[in-house]
């Protein structure tokens, strides 16, 4: 079993990345490395730290993708980049089961939409990240950020994808699906939410619980958000924006009191859980659902932790079978049926 890294993705590249790899492959005994990038820069760092070289393999890829590239162009022109070397070795080894990169984001899923296709009867790829619930659970939302502009089809396909990952990895036995509208009631939303919301009713193979506003987003009672990718994302970084701010706030109200200095110190643990909580470091990456190979998108300015976090996420993946299980979900699905049966009604 073996992933692929782009090594010199991210902020923190390529320190990040090669010292989250080796990480990784300390951890688990079954796992082989395929590092891209810098050889010469990769050895420099390899030199420092203890590891079995026998299961590191390194590409020698000279070129770097940025994110104020054009992520199309980039992918077909830069060749010898990091990302197009990792991606075709992802697409052309049959060992190497999964991909991890912090690089670009628009490269990245542009990349991997053009070098690995999608699974049979997946309309589309989508991004899937988890967020912390108040109540100690998860919370996925799907799609936030691969696809800008999507149909009820897309959507669909969404909630089967996520829901899927989210049995197989995480062992929730019966996700409850909800899909992001301005309201609960049945009837709200745009033409997208009012045309998707009676298909999601229908399908068998999801849990469909309803609409669900976004302030809900990590009250617990919900374990995946559907969602185009537009919406999706102004979602999640709305969200990450309002916890980061307000962990701020808090720390400037501390230290602008003596007595709230001192307040602090009998709160100290609650408040080194709720950052433990709220750390994405050692909490992996997205993963890009509906590809025919694993792919997990790192945050851009992502330590060796979150590094190591994301190739284990591969690994869980792999090992939980999630493109054979969400290729099996969309063959049993029926959505034929039920877009046939929600058409004759319409008429």
């Amino acid at each position: 079993m073996k992933v692929v890294i782009d090594v010199f993705g991210g902020d923190n590249a390529p320190n990040s990345t090669v010292l989250g790899s080796i990480k990784a492959l300390n951890k688990c005994a079954d796992l082989k490395m395929v590092l891209c990038g810098d050889e010469e820069k990769i050895n420099e760092i390899l030199k420092t730290q203890n590891y079995d070289a026998t299961r590191i393999e390194i590409i020698d890829a000279k070129e770097v993708i940025t994110n104020n590239e054009s992520p199309t162009s980039a992918i077909r022109t830069k060749r010898e980049s990091s990302l197009v070397k990792a991606l075709d070795k992802l697409r052309l080894d049959e060992e190497v089961v999964g991909f991890v990169g912090a690089g670009s984001t628009g490269a990245v899923l542009t990349g991997a939409f053009m070098k690995l296709g999608r699974i049979k009867g997946i309309s589309r790829p989508a991004l899937c990240p988890i967020l912390p619930t108040i109540n100690g659970g998860k919370v996925a939302i799907i799609d936030c950020g691969a696809n800008m502009d999507s149909k009820p089809i897309n959507l669909c396909h969404f909630a089967l994808m996520g829901s899927a990952y989210l049995k197989k990895v995480f062992g929730i036995e019966n996700p409850r699906v909800a899909l992001l509208s301005v309201g609960v009631e049945d009837e709200k939303g745009n033409e997208l939410v009012k045309s998707t919301f009676p298909i999601l009713k229908e399908m068998k193979n999801i849990n469909f619980v309803g609409n669900m506003e976004s302030r809900d987003l990590l009250s617990g009672n919900y374990d995946l958000i559907v969602t185009d990718g537009f919406a999706g994302n102004v979602l999640l970084k709305s969200t990450e924006g309002a916890i980061l701010n307000l962990l701020k706030l808090i720390k400037k109200e501390i230290k602008s009191r003596t007595l709230s200095k001192i307040g602090y110190l009998f709160m100290k643990k609650s408040f080194d859980n709720l950052k433990s909580v709220l750390d994405y470091n050692d909490k992996g990456g997205a993963v890009l659902l509906g590809c025919k190979k694993l792919v997990v998108k790192s945050h851009g300015s992502s330590g060796e932790d979150s590094i190591c976090a994301s190739i284990l996420q591969v690994v869980d993946m792999h090992k939980a079978e999630v493109c054979k299980v969400i290729e099996e979900e969309i063959n049993s699905c029926n959505l034929d049926e039920i877009l046939e049966k929600l058409e004759a009604k319409n008429e």
